[in-house]
């Protein structure tokens, strides 16, 4: 196939993209069942809060790529830093005692943004690797202290936290539970926390309790002896944008440091300004945990970086306690520390400090959250939920809750139709999750909402008539 090099290809270029597409690509999440027979968007252009298909179709996209394209598309100053340090230096290994000075740079920077004593960076790839690289850190901090008992990992049902052997076997999504193998020697999963007051049927101080009490019970069935850590997303992002009830992060926090478990706070989306601070757990959610995670809007997406910050507790403690025959940190990647990932990551803060990225997303957060739950007037919302940039519309037939095949095919319903419309969203089970570039203005949620109900219009309109089935 010839090189590809125009903005918006030929039709018939345009066709051969696709047809290589089917042909040679497997996609992360792909159907198997319609391989080399799917019908592809081919993602050609973008700039600020749009992108454009090959055929020059323009979309708002309400998804920011993956949670991850905080500044919108096409920045150039991202785009200049990245080009600066690979005409500087593109790569050098970051093993042992080698280092770059973007990476000694962007971990400091971090370590002023990050609570309490979190004060080491240990970069990774990505979300997932860093999720790999927090667990093991646990491991090893209480190994080194002679209670290597102390490995069973908490996490919950409906969190999401990568897609490698370990956090693949992390996540509690049952959808993503296919053929692949899973991790369950020392991997427990807890209740999903999620608490919507719009559809409860007990309160808030009811719902944390029970969970409370489950996890409780847990560490006491498991021995607090033999327990590391526990690992939670502050929302359940992927889960379903699913917000525990008011406390349950600050009571958690407690139940570990009771137990000497360590909290690790997955920040992956949650953090770099999604909920209107680079880091929520602490200014958001009331907690310094011992971990944090961090990846995706760390480069507004344009390079793959993820980091677990870490407390000097930890760290000095490994260092004070590791054996001399086991004191190397075996564990990293070749691209940890990338110095074109880290560079893109230190124009990024600046450009979040300097244009005050955080102070317009608590204005513009509520605004959003607050659009988005006019639309429950539709018969087929069931509820909207979700915390400034991050938002969920769950879809129903107004019979059945939950995934069911039929709440499915309408939430992929209302999906199609906000496509037409030039809308992205991201569907999921009878979900229609939401997280659009940080810099979205008011104007362009105004056209997110206008065709969204549109869309949930339609689609009840074909439920309505039967074309539904």
């Amino acid at each position: 196939m010839r090189s590809i090099k125009n903005s918006f290809p030929s039709e018939e270029d345009h066709n051969l993209l696709r047809e290589a597409d089917a042909k040679h690509l497997l996609h992360p999440w792909a159907d198997l069942s319609t391989l080399g027979e799917q019908n592809t968007l081919m993602i050609q252009n973008a700039k600020g809060v749009y992108v454009y298909d090959s055929t020059g179709k323009k979309y708002l996209d309400a998804i920011g790529g993956m949670w991850c394209v905080t500044l919108g598309y096409g920045h150039e100053e991202l785009i200049e830093a990245m080009a600066e340090q690979a005409k500087t230096m593109a790569y050098y290994t970051p093993f042992g005692d080698v280092s770059s000075s973007p990476s000694a740079q962007l971990a400091q920077m971090l370590a002023e943004l990050t609570p309490g004593d979190l004060n080491r960076a240990h970069f990774t790839t990505c979300g997932s690797t860093a999720v790999d690289s927090a667990v093991r850190t646990a491991h090893y901090y209480y190994a080194c202290q002679g209670r290597a008992s102390k490995r069973h990992v908490l996490s919950r049902r409906n969190a999401y936290h990568g897609s490698t052997y370990l956090a693949a076997s992390l996540c509690g999504k049952l959808a993503d539970r296919t053929l692949f193998q899973y991790e369950s020697d020392f991997i427990h999963h807890l209740s999903s926390p999620e608490y919507d007051p719009d559809i409860a049927e007990e309160s808030a101080d009811s719902r944390l309790q029970s969970l409370l009490d489950e996890m409780e019970s847990e560490i006491a069935r498991l021995g607090a002896e033999n327990v590391a850590c526990f690992i939670a997303e502050p929302i359940l992002a992927s889960g379903g944008v699913l917000v525990p009830p008011p406390g349950y992060q600050a009571a958690t926090r407690e139940i570990c440091r009771k137990h000497d478990i360590l909290y690790i706070s997955d920040e992956v989306v949650t953090g770099f300004g999604r909920l209107g601070h680079f880091f929520a757990s602490e200014t958001h959610f009331g907690i310094v945990p011992d971990m944090i995670i961090s990846a995706k809007g760390i480069t507004s997406g344009y390079q793959p970086l993820g980091v677990v910050m870490i407390s000097d507790r930890i760290c000095e403690t490994m260092s004070a306690h590791a054996p001399v025959d086991k004191s190397v940190f075996s564990n990293g990647y070749t691209y940890s520390g990338h110095p074109i990932a880290c560079a893109t990551a230190i124009k990024n803060i600046e450009i979040m400090k300097r244009d005050k990225i955080c102070e317009h997303v608590q204005e513009v957060g509520p605004y959003f959250i607050d659009k988005l739950r006019s639309l429950v007037d539709s018969p087929i919302v069931y509820t909207v939920r979700g915390d400034h940039l991050m938002a969920c519309v769950e879809c129903w037939t107004g019979n059945e809750t939950g995934p069911t095949a039929r709440n499915m095919a309408l939430a992929q319903r209302v999906d199609e139709y906000c496509e037409q419309n030039g809308l992205l969203v991201r569907p999921y089970e009878n979900l229609c999750i939401m997280s659009p570039p940080l810099i979205v203005e008011k104007s362009d949620i105004d056209r997110i909402i206008s065709i969204f109900s549109q869309a949930l219009n339609r689609a009840q309109s074909d439920l309505d008539s039967g074309r539904l089935d």
